[in-house]
């Protein structure tokens, strides 16, 4: 332990000092947990970028334990001093024509694009998009683009919490296709379509012919709520599964900008039941999975945020969350993070979090255990 603190105090300490030059260019406390990155000029091109150091310590897995469990896929990496994510962006806007790309390293894409081809395991983002109308917001993108499904993005700073839940660790954080999106002109309303190749998948899964669609509904009366539903429709198993999979995801964000602050979550999914030989089912109806989460925050001063978390994932036949055991992944998760900006684009965090399962799915010294323990510290800052 004493290791341990010594470590994260060192981390602390070199990056606050290599970084204490750094030019102010955006906020560190983001007021909305929605995936973003820095906000583009009205017109030209525009170079941003951002990066998270971390260190995670999961006191229950073994010494020679060097990873997270196996449905965590952010700050995976056990007792080491590593980077979740840093890009490099490039954005381009004009009246009636936008583009990004942003190249990726860390172990985010490490563990996330781990399914993916070689050349696109290093892209966080690369699409091109037109608007449609002259007076109206609609807009045709095409490409790699952040998951519009959930209010957690692999980009930590835009988070309320340092880690992120396990719903969102285990639905899409980027897609891939097409998408159209209509914003209406109050701006309280975003209506979304999309095309896309698979659950997240830049290259369809074999086997799978396709198309996955997905859309989203979000109404943003004030300031002070937004309220989301997404849905994605499709498989990510093969054709001869005959295994379709509807998905729906709903939050709502309350007094994002005060002092204090609610997010609710949740998720529900299914997936039919496969063929096992010929038309004959395995049984009638669909594998359920849910999980419901609630995130509250509190701001301590002008430059820091208390955030706790309670949450809980069901996934008792494994279409997610495969555990082999009698009950399946059913765990409870609870998480308190602290949130200091040292500078205005320079956030330091430090998160204690503990699951609790039903069966005993964690690695420990001796054998298999019914709960995990672990301390995260992060260091983010953009540019």
């Amino acid at each position: 332990m004493n290791n341990f603190l010594i470590t994260s105090a060192f981390v602390a300490g070199a990056f606050t000092a290599s970084i204490a030059q750094s030019t102010d260019t955006t906020q560190a406390l983001t007021v909305l947990s929605q995936p973003s990155t820095a906000t583009a000029p009205t017109t030209g091109l525009m170079v941003s970028g951002y990066i998270e150091a971390y260190y995670s310590h999961d006191f229950t897995a073994p010494k020679t334990a060097q990873e997270r469990p196996g449905f965590l896929y952010n700050h995976k990496r056990n007792r080491e001093v590593n980077i979740n994510l840093a890009f490099v962006k490039a954005a381009y806007t004009s009246e009636r024509v936008r583009g990004n790309l942003a190249i990726q390293v860390g172990t985010y894409g490490q563990y996330n694009y781990a399914a993916e081809q070689a050349l696109v395991k290093n892209i966080f983002e690369a699409n091109a998009g037109v608007k449609l109308s002259k007076t109206k917001e609609l807009w045709l993108d095409a490409g790699i683009f952040s998951s519009h499904i959930g209010f957690e993005s692999a980009i930590s700073k835009d988070c309320w919490t340092l880690t992120r839940s396990i719903l969102a660790e285990n639905s899409p954080y980027y897609l891939s296709g097409a998408k159209l999106t209509y914003n209406t002109p109050n701006g309280k309303w975003t209506l979304l379509g999309s095309v896309l190749n698979g659950w997240q998948r830049v290259a369809k899964l074999p086997g799978y012919s396709g198309p996955s669609v997905s859309t989203q509904v979000q109404y943003r009366p004030s300031s002070k709520l937004t309220l989301n539903w997404s849905t994605f429709v499709g498989s990510d198993r093969p054709d001869s599964l005959k295994q379709g999979r509807f998905f729906n995801n709903f939050y709502a964000i309350i007094n994002p900008t005060g002092k204090f602050g609610v997010i609710l979550g949740f998720d529900i999914g299914a997936d039919r039941k496969p063929i096992i030989s010929g038309d004959r089912r395995v049984g009638n109806g669909s594998y359920v999975w849910y999980s419901p989460v609630v995130i509250a925050r509190l701001a301590t001063s002008d430059k820091s945020y208390v955030a706790g978390r309670i949450e809980y994932y069901n996934d008792k036949n494994g279409v997610i969350i495969g555990t082999g055991t009698a009950n399946g992944f059913q765990t409870f998760g609870y998480s308190l993070n602290y949130d200091y900006a040292i500078l205005p684009n320079a956030l330091f965090r430090i998160e204690g979090k503990v699951y609790t399962s039903k069966d005993a799915i964690f690695e420990t010294n001796n054998s298999l255990g019914k709960t995990n323990t672990s301390l995260t510290t992060s260091l983010a800052i953009s540019f």
